[in-house]
């Protein structure tokens, strides 16, 4: 085994109270690629701060090989001095690197390096600054949440620099997708300690349950066995004084360890306010459009969305889906064609942006919109310090203003806000955001037990997969030009979806092909002056043919317009979908076979 070129042993910190960390422990060995998880708040990206060098723990050690570089990848980062974007990822690299590096990856991240920094987004700035932590290609890669505010396209190119960069990676993240693929072990931060994993996420959850399990069985032993020495001490046969004491000193800490545990965090228990139920029809867009200036970013679009449906909208950064969203909910007008809301909508809606969240409020204050110390939630008045336990926060933050709280709890507030609202439409704009993973449990649980209809848009690939029930993604995905297509299922079935339909459309060009292959025939046959026995009998049955497939594709088509049949049945949806696909591209083979040879005969009778 490698010696460790970052070791953080028996770390302490406390920020008054109960202690943040209390003996947590990391070793880094060359080639590790460690996911750090834990719920939020645990000390997860302090813990990351203090490898980083960047805050200092009270006590503990800390050693970090004196030949090894290390790279953090901040979440706020500081541009001050730097008049492009180029020159701040520059500065990042070391004597001897390589400055096409920073090309190279600026280039994947969608920017040019021209940028000024003082106008970049935040998606932008997290690109800035993975450019500018990549490039030297560290000994040691120190990344909090690396995919927040990235698309799905980039998160998956991220992937694959990961996997295969030689740099140790310590990487904290709410992507189980993104940790499952990159991760080779996992360090569970938990009520300030630390455990390891030498397995990497996939195997996590799973080895978390069987801990927490052992831990509540130790503990009720220690309850059992505390009340048989209670019994000994008050019922037992009189010993000597001296083997009295001591088992009475035993039995004083076994009490002070039982009443001393910490159990794990609590889990968010939460559901939507019930509101009245929606119209079948929920919203219908036909032949919707709309561009800014000369570049389409909807071009004729039309989706009939019922209730119950969960609908996920996917694509690239810029490529139009918070403008579509905004369409469909009647927030936009489009430029052309029409959008028709269905009745008795009442809408909740979590924007990515978190837009509506004044820093300067206090928790209890935006829960009850500023109306006391009570909110009514499923028609029932709760006290709204009992209501925020119910997302993990303490009764002594209801005062605590939030721009005192971290993402992932001001993601959980406005979490708590709009499921204490009635809703039968729920639009989540990038809505897994800072989430904790077990948040993340609860949200995919509301969200597939919803009785009303969601809209979401995510780049959150497992989310998709769990919750959607269609996902509406850019027809061309490198370079979305305004056509969308709704696939049925989750992102997985939408990405076979599209394999499945593009091997068809190589099969279909490649069949197109062998009428030219054959082009000697046709000389041979204007040789003779008129048409093979072969070619005549192709070009009278073709068009029998082409009509038998296209009334077979119309048979599919009415049956597939049917709104209730995918959620029906699934497998029968996509059967026919696959079929339809196949006949498509057997209709498209004999409809150019049969133009080539009808070009051909006008041409041989002159």
């Amino acid at each position: 085994m490698a010696p460790p070129i970052l070791k953080l042993d028996d770390i302490f910190l406390s920020f008054g109270g109960a202690p943040l960390l209390a003996g947590a422990s990391l070793q880094v060995e060359p080639g590790d690629k460690i996911c750090l998880v834990g719920r939020n708040g645990s000390g997860k990206s302090t813990l990351l701060k203090i490898a980083a060098g960047l805050v200092e723990a009270q006590s503990g050690e800390v050693f970090r090989h004196p030949s090894s570089t290390v790279r953090y990848l901040e979440q706020a980062p500081d541009f001050a001095g730097f008049s492009t974007v180029q020159a701040y990822a520059e500065a990042g690299l070391g004597p001897g690197d390589d400055p096409y590096r920073v090309t190279y990856l600026l280039s994947h991240l969608g920017l040019t390096g021209e940028e000024d920094p003082n106008t970049l987004s935040g998606g932008e700035s997290r690109r800035a600054a993975l450019s500018r932590v990549l490039a030297p290609e560290p000994d040691i890669l120190l990344l909090d949440e690396p995919t927040n505010h990235l698309d799905l396209p980039t998160i998956e190119w991220l992937e694959g620099e990961l996997q295969k960069t030689r740099s140790a990676l310590v990487l904290i993240s709410h992507d189980r997708r993104f940790l499952e693929k990159v991760s080779t072990a996992t360090v569970w931060l938990d009520r300030g300690t630390s455990r390891r994993l030498d397995r990497g996420f996939a195997r996590f959850e799973a080895w978390r349950d069987q801990v927490l399990e052992a831990e509540e069985l130790e503990q009720h032993k220690l309850g059992k066995a505390i009340e048989r020495e209670e019994h000994w001490l008050r019922y037992g046969v009189t010993a000597r004084r001296k083997r009295n004491m001591r088992r009475l000193g035993e039995l004083q800490t076994m009490r002070s360890q039982y009443r001393g545990h910490k159990g794990p965090q609590g889990t968010v228990q939460a559901s939507v306010s019930d509101a009245q139920e929606s119209g079948k029809l929920v919203i219908e867009a036909d032949k919707i459009t709309k561009s800014f200036g000369e570049r389409a970013i909807v071009t004729p679009f039309s989706i009939r969305v019922h209730r119950g449906d969960c609908i996920g909208l996917v694509g690239p950064n810029g490529a139009g889906k918070t403008t579509l969203l905004t369409m469909l909910t009647g927030q936009l007008s489009p430029d052309s064609g029409t959008i028709k809301l269905g009745t008795n909508l009442e809408i909740a809606t979590l924007d990515q942006k978190r837009e509506d969240l004044d820093p300067e409020d206090t928790l209890a204050n935006y829960l009850t919109d500023g109306r006391g110390e009570n909110l009514i939630v499923n028609g029932e008045q709760r006290h709204v310090t009992g209501y925020m336990k119910e997302f993990l926060f303490q009764p002594e933050q209801a005062r605590t203003p939030i721009k005192s709280l971290s993402g992932g709890e001001r993601a959980r507030l406005m979490l708590a806000r709009i499921l204490s609202r009635p809703a039968n439409l729920l639009i989540l704009d990038e809505p897994t955001n800072d989430l904790d993973i077990e948040t993340l449990d609860l949200l995919q649980e509301i969200v597939a037990g919803f009785p009303g209809t969601v809209i979401l848009v995510s780049h959150d690939r497992d989310f998709l997969d769990r919750t959607v029930t269609s996902t509406i993604a850019p027809a061309v995905p490198d370079a979305p030009d305004g056509r969308w297509i709704e696939y049925a299922g989750g992102y997985s079935d939408m990405l076979a979806q599209r394999k499945g339909a593009l091997e068809e459309r190589r099969k279909a060009e490649k069949a197109a092909e062998k009428p030219k292959v054959q082009e000697t025939a046709p000389a041979a046959a204007g040789a003779k002056g008129k048409l093979s026995f072969k070619q005549k009998f192709a070009l009278e049955n073709l068009p029998k043919e082409m009509a038998k497939a296209e009334a077979e594709i119309a048979k599919r088509e009415q049956v597939m317009a049917d709104p209730n049949l995918f959620t029906r049945d699934p497998a029968a949806f996509n059967r026919l979908a696959a079929e339809m696909e196949k006949l498509r591209a057997g209709l498209t083979v004999m409809e150019e076979e049969w133009l080539e040879l009808e070009m051909l005969r006008e041409e041989l009778e002159g």
